[in-house]
């Protein structure tokens, strides 16, 4: 018996009606939507009632009908749609056609896929119309029958189900890119992990405050010889970081992080992902990620790209931090070098240092300046090195000529470190050139004044003159702490920004008690 007509006024319709298969064990899991746009009530009756039972991946149809291109316009704006089967002619000979041109043009739809249908044949539109407005498919209602109607089906939701896939492939990896991203901006190893963990909700689409509602369970953790490094946690796992022992991972996330030690892969469960990346310089990265209602492949997929990026992130940051940390420590030992050098104890240079810092941060200046300015500070008199012992150590007064070699160590320290292009050792190199110029503009080797000196070198000067006047030098005993705050008053708007003088006072309390903290060496 042959394919029977759809659209034949018969009602031999209702006889080709598909029925559910009785072996069908698998419980449709969702809907596509269709829309049906036609004049005629009976095409909207045909069209559910042959397809009645259709499945596709699972999912059976929910038809939506529209009786002119106008309430199609309606129904458009409630919700998305998988397929529209749309009629050319309905309240102008064009309705359909221009329906086509609001989906694609107007409302930039090109994922709903969209098949005209026309009752009346030489209706055709041109080719370039179908061209241009992306129409799927045309077909003549009297040449359609119940299977080209379902072959319909089947092609068009199968292109649209691929279109969407691969929009949520999209969509996925352009979060993975924002949230390794968001993760870079931050400098700090602690600040780096908490974002990391952030960005996990972003990347599963759960709601931002879901990481405070527990919705989320992360935990990130770095393994290398033979220990693990607890780098972040939160939902349920936060108390583990506010422990005495920070490296506590409990017993249910060890093993499973032992697990994927043993695999070195991640771990994909409905329920609980486990993300495993090893570095190349060793070390292996773990995240573990529960308490979510389920864990799609993409989501495994998203975060195990994810995990990738965030491994190498730390890796480099990790690396960068041991390489400033590196250089933080021989600046540190080379400003002490030429401290004792000038048979000075070494002491005098964390204070300056953690005075400069004190200074830059109550003036506003910033953390991250203050920071820097904390490491640049050591190397303030590094130009020390060139002057000569006798001069360097003399306990008396130098005379004139001397006074003038001493002063050429200014230039020479930033001689040294202005040829790096390190910033530490760039803003050292600011510090070493101005921290003897002085606000009226009495000092060397430039005769700055004012706003003129480097806003470093105005600071480091006031660190240096009251730490100095407080420690024992060759040539004198220190001083109390009354005498050095009075002359320091004096010398405001003279030898010290006023500004800056203020700001000591204010946090005398603070940086009095540096001397206690970092004592000189005997």
């Amino acid at each position: 018996m042959g394919d029977k007509l759809l659209f034949n006024n018969s009602s031999d319709n209702e006889k080709n009606e598909t029925q559910p298969s009785e072996e069908a064990t698998i419980k449709p899991q969702g809907v596509w939507n269709i829309l049906v746009v036609d004049d005629e009530p009976q095409i909207h009756q045909v069209t559910q009632m042959v397809l009645k039972g259709f499945e596709f991946d699972n999912k059976t149809l929910k038809f939506y009908s529209a009786y002119s291109a106008t309430e199609a316009k309606e129904r458009l704006k409630e919700r998305e749609y998988a397929l529209a089967l749309v009629d050319v002619v309905m309240e102008t000979e064009h309705a359909g056609l221009d329906l086509a041109k609001y989906i694609r043009v107007d409302i930039n739809n090109h994922t709903t896929r969209v098949v005209l249908r026309t009752g009346q044949p030489g209706q055709a539109p041109e080719e370039k119309v179908i061209r241009d407005l992306d129409i799927n498919d045309y077909k003549d209602k009297t040449e359609l029958t119940i299977t080209k109607l379902k072959t319909l089906f089947f092609s068009t939701l199968r292109s649209y189900r691929d279109i969407k896939t691969i929009d949520v492939h999209k969509q996925g990896l352009e979060k993975v890119i924002v949230a390794s991203n968001k993760i870079m901006e931050f400098n700090r190893l602690e600040e780096f992990a908490s974002a990391m963990l952030m960005q996990v909700t972003n990347i599963l689409g759960l709601d931002e405050n879901a990481i405070y509602l527990n919705t989320l369970s992360a935990f990130a953790a770095s393994h290398r010889q033979d220990q693990y490094q607890v780098l972040a946690a939160t939902g349920d796992q936060l108390g583990v970081l506010t422990e005495k022992d920070s490296e506590v991972i409990p017993e249910n996330i060890m093993s499973l992080f032992e697990e994927a030690m043993r695999s070195k892969a991640s771990l994909h469960r409905e329920d609980y992902f486990v993300g495993y990346f090893a570095t190349r310089s060793g070390s292996e990265n773990l995240l573990f990620v529960s308490n979510v209602d389920f864990l799609s492949d993409l989501d495994h997929r998203l975060l195990e790209i994810f995990s990738n990026s965030v491994a190498i992130a730390y890796e480099n940051l990790l690396l960068r931090d041991e390489i400033e940390e590196t250089q933080r420590e021989l600046v540190y030992l080379l400003g002490e070098a030429v401290e004792k050098r000038s048979k000075e104890t070494g002491g005098h240079v964390k204070r300056v240092a953690k005075i400069s810092q004190i200074l830059a941060e109550k003036s506003n200046l910033g953390k991250s300046y203050s920071e820097l300015i904390r490491h640049a500070s050591p190397l303030h008199d590094v130009g020390k090195i060139a002057i000569p012992d006798a001069i360097l150590n003399k306990p008396g007064k130098h005379d004139p000529n001397e006074w003038e070699i001493m002063k050429t160590h200014a230039q020479v320290g930033f001689d040294i470190l202005s040829k790096s292009d390190k910033r530490i050792l760039q803003l050292a190199s600011i510090i070493a050139l101005q921290h003897h110029e002085k606000w009226d503009g009495s000092g060397y080797p430039n005769g700055l004044s004012g706003e003129d000196i480097d806003i470093s070198g105005r600071i480091v000067a006031l660190a240096d003159v009251y730490d100095a006047l407080g420690s024992k030098r060759c040539y004198k005993e220190p001083w109390p702490e009354e005498k050095i705050l009075s002359l320091i008053q004096e010398e405001s708007s003279k030898h010290f920004d006023p500004a800056l003088v203020q700001v000591l006072i204010d946090n005398i309390h603070q940086i009095s008690i540096l001397r206690e903290q970092y004592p000189d060496e005997n």
